[in-house]
């Protein structure tokens, strides 16, 4: 039968009403990882005829979003005999392909589906398609082993070292200079422009493999990250306060790069230009009058679709409840109430999607970023530096944020000092936290932590 669009609610509602295995593929056409997996949904509508296999815009089709709890994509729903009976969210071909033959009836619990599964009608095309995609599976569901926490290949290694040196000065970002796809990869680039040299630039979002080893190989977790002459100098944060005090410059000369790396076709437009915006937009003045002074009608502003109480889809949703968690006043504009301001906006911030969040009239990004950014804490960080948290706020918060919380050196993974490592060896043992270093070994020396503990 194929993939087939579904274009209502209804049309799905009808699908699913007889009882027939349907597969549903929610989407967005900027996710490149949507449309990677769809060449594996496609390949598996070949193989498994009498199933029902869709896809579903999501931010088209809020209300299916909406009914399916979809708030990433790409995003899986399989139904069969008119109810949900599991979902896949990400890239993941080999668990689409088992999830696909379990529900159609094909293979038993338990039973690995891929690549066997997709048929060998299907041909060396899919497991190509597989192999492929498996590279931008991270997820550690499924295998037997997890993956070692700080160990890369020597070969990835050399090709991530060749990477930081491919060029004198070289940014590994998310998007490109054109489109960046962070806010804070897109000040990196604006910064690097104004100091009118010569750059490279990697896409960290087209390649998984690069993008989880060099936070591995740097140990540093977050982009974008900047290297000189393979040498990391640090991410945004760094690049803005080096910046504004002169020492980029310096660090560049010290690096043997600089005045002669200068490249006209890299430097910064006419001043005053906003990010975002070019000479070939198109915008009118009075529109973009109107777009900045939304922006900046709150420090933290929302361009969503709905409102706050009454979300129009998944994604928007997501962020609301992110900014709800961190207990931020924030402002929102519904963009699907005015047209003008949702093409507009998009050619502004250069950002093809919603929603949108900006802080201090800085893009932030959309829901997969905010998300990212509250995870890695990250979020708290830009919004005390932007003085709409206090310091103290976001430390009661961390403080409160687990029943048991360390504050250590380093990650229980890799502690940076002998005394947090010792704390988490003690942690691991014993279960719960009750002081600091001295505290926990003199209690475990003496044998009253257990009892300690289950007081």
């Amino acid at each position: 039968m194929g993939v087939k669009d579904v274009k209502s609610k209804q049309e799905l509602d009808n699908l699913v009403k007889d009882g027939s295995a349907v597969m549903v593929h929610f989407w967005a056409s900027w996710c490149e990882a949507s449309k990677h997996m769809d060449q594996v949904f496609n390949h598996l509508s070949g193989d498994f005829p009498h199933a029902h296999f869709v896809r579903v815009e999501a931010e088209e089709q809020p209300e299916i979003s909406e009914a399916y709890s979809v708030s990433a994509v790409p995003y899986f729903v399989f139904l069969k005999n008119g109810k949900t009976v599991d979902t896949l969210e990400g890239a993941h071909p080999s668990e689409l392909a088992n999830k696909v033959s379990k529900i159609v009836g094909s293979i038993h619990a338990g039973e690995p589906a891929a690549p066997a599964s997709l048929g060998m009608a299907a041909g060396p095309s899919v497991l190509e398609a597989i192999q492929d995609l498996a590279k931008i599976d991270n997820s550690p569901r499924g295998k037997t082993q997890p993956p070692a926490p700080a160990g890369i290949s020597d070969s990835l290694k050399t090709r991530l070292e060749k990477l930081t040196r491919s060029h004198p000065i070289m940014l590994f970002m998310k998007g490109n200079p054109e489109a960046p796809q962070c806010g804070f990869s897109k000040k990196a680039v604006e910064i690097l422009k104004t100091e009118n040299v010569k750059f490279g630039t990697f896409d960290i979002l087209s390649d998984n493999e690069v993008r989880e080893g060099l936070k591995k190989l740097s140990n540093w977790p977050t982009y974008p990250q900047l290297y000189c002459n393979g040498e990391l100098l640090g991410g945004s944060d760094i690049l803005i306060a080096m910046h504004e005090g002169g020492e980029l410059k310096q660090a560049f000369a010290d690096h043997g790069v600089g005045n002669d790396d200068v490249s006209k076709s890299t430097v910064a437009g006419p001043d005053g230009q906003q990010a975002g915006v070019t000479n070939s937009t198109g915008l009118s003045l009075a529109l973009t009058s109107r777009l900045e002074s939304l922006i900046k009608s709150a420090p933290v502003m929302l361009f969503m679709k709905g409102t706050p109480d009454e979300p129009r889809c998944g994604f928007s949703r997501k962020v609301v409840d992110i900014l709800r968690e961190e207990k931020v006043d924030f402002k929102t504009f519904d963009i699907l109430s005015d047209d003008e301001v949702r093409q507009g906006l998009k050619v502004y911030s250069n950002w093809s999607s919603y929603p949108q969040l900006y802080i201090k009239r800085e893009l932030i990004g959309g829901s997969d970023i905010v998300l990212e950014m509250q995870k890695s804490g990250e979020l708290e960080k830009v919004l005390v530096e932007n003085g709409i948290m206090s310091l103290e706020d976001r430390l009661k918060k961390l403080v409160n944020s687990k029943p048991v919380m360390l504050f250590m050196k380093g990650t229980p993974d890799a502690p940076k000092c002998g005394f947090s490592s010792k704390v988490v060896n003690a942690l691991k043992e014993e279960g719960e936290l009750i002081g600091g270093c001295d505290i926990i070994l003199e209690l475990k020396s003496n044998g009253e932590l257990a009892s300690t503990l289950s007081e």
